[in-house]
C-alpha cells in the first residue's frame, strides 16, 4: 500500500495540519517508506509465537482493596494562613 499526494492532503485535512507545499513529496514519500516497513513486519511469519502480556514475564501482585491511610485534612487545614472547617481562605484577586 502506498500514499499518493491526494490521499496526503486529505489526511493533512482531516488532523488539521497545513503542509507547506514544497514538503509534500518529501512527507509522501517518507510515509511510503514507513508503510513499507510496516508491511515487511506484517509478513513475519509469527504463527509459532505465543502471545504474552509483558516481554519480562514480570507479575502484578494483587493486594487486598484495603484503607491504608487516614485523611489529614483537619493537620493541613491547621497549617493554612486562614481557613474554616473545611476550605482554605484566600483573599479575592480579581474583582
Amino acid at each position: 500500500m502506498s500514499i499518493n499526494r491526494k490521499e496526503l492532503e486529505e489526511i493533512a485535512a482531516l488532523a488539521q495540519l497545513n503542509i507547506p507545499e514544497q514538503q509534500v513529496d518529501q512527507i509522501t514519500s517518507s510515509l511510503n517508506q514507513v508503510m513499507q516497513m510496516i508491511e515487511h513486519i506484517n509478513d513475519a511469519n509469527t504463527a509459532s509465537v505465543v502471545p504474552m502480556a509483558h516481554p519480562n514475564d514480570a507479575w502484578q501482585l494483587v493486594r487486598a482493596d484495603q484503607v491504608t491511610d487516614s485523611s489529614h485534612k483537619s493537620d493541613l487545614l491547621a497549617l493554612a494562613a486562614h481557613a474554616d472547617e473545611d476550605h482554605y481562605l484566600v483573599p479575592k484577586v480579581i474583582e
